[in-house]
């Protein structure tokens, strides 16, 4: 999404460096493209893992492309906090989230596809507009958001467990449009909170709030 703030520090590619690592025979073993999703609750660090794995990926060789789940909205942001206020049903993947289109646009290049018109929510200017994502030499297609991990077809999923709490100081220094400690902000946090919670249980990789990875089984 454009206009986002995304911060990579030490601990981002720390973890980056040993999910490359652990996943580097599974990734070689797969003659397609590759599908990596990084999911969790708000300011948990999935843009940035996500930005981390791509580029630790890229020292080894391999290119990736990275879709966030955020431009995959059906409203703009203004509008989708203003339904939200105004409808209490109007939250959750099946939705605000356009994860029809993201599974078409993932679908499209795992496929083979060396581009993909996709959907561009620019956070400053409230905008959604499409835009051309090119794929070509990319072996590794990165999914970031709260709900990828019910996207289908997944390779790899990762689940970030930090919780709306334990993310406060990450999202105050982003602080969106002035959201943190927004009373309904905080409550939609909860909500969301509630229903991802299972996801962790899909996840082949834990990351901890400590940034330790934990192979799941």
């Amino acid at each position: 999404m454009k206009g986002d703030v995304i911060v990579v520090d030490d601990n981002h590619r720390r973890v980056a460096a040993t999910i490359a690592t652990m996943i580097r025979k599974q990734l070689d073993a797969r003659p397609g493209r590759f599908l990596v999703t990084v999911a969790g609750e708000s300011g948990s660090g999935k843009s940035e893992t996500a930005a981390a794995l791509a580029e630790q990926l890229l020292k080894a060789g391999v290119c990736s492309a990275i879709l966030g789940q955020d431009d995959y909205f059906g409203l703009p942001p203004k509008a989708n906090d203003a339904r939200r206020r105004q409808d209490p049903d109007w939250l959750g993947p099946h939705v605000e989230v356009r994860l029809d289109l993201l599974q078409a646009n993932v679908d499209s290049a795992l496929a083979g596809s060396t581009s993909i018109e996709k959907p561009t929510i620019d956070y400053v200017a409230n905008t959604v507009s499409t835009e051309t994502l090119s794929l070509a030499g990319v072996k590794v297609l990165i999914v970031e958001g709260t709900y990828v991990s019910l996207l289908r077809h997944v390779d790899v999923r990762i689940f970030i467990a930090r919780t709306r709490l334990e993310t406060l100081e990450h999202r105050l220094r982003r602080n969106r449009g002035n959201e943190v400690r927004d009373p309904f902000i905080e409550s939609v946090l909860g909500v969301e909170h509630k229903i991802i919670a299972g996801h962790r249980h899909l996840a082949d990789f834990v990351v901890t709030n400590d940034y330790e990875v934990v192979a799941a089984g």
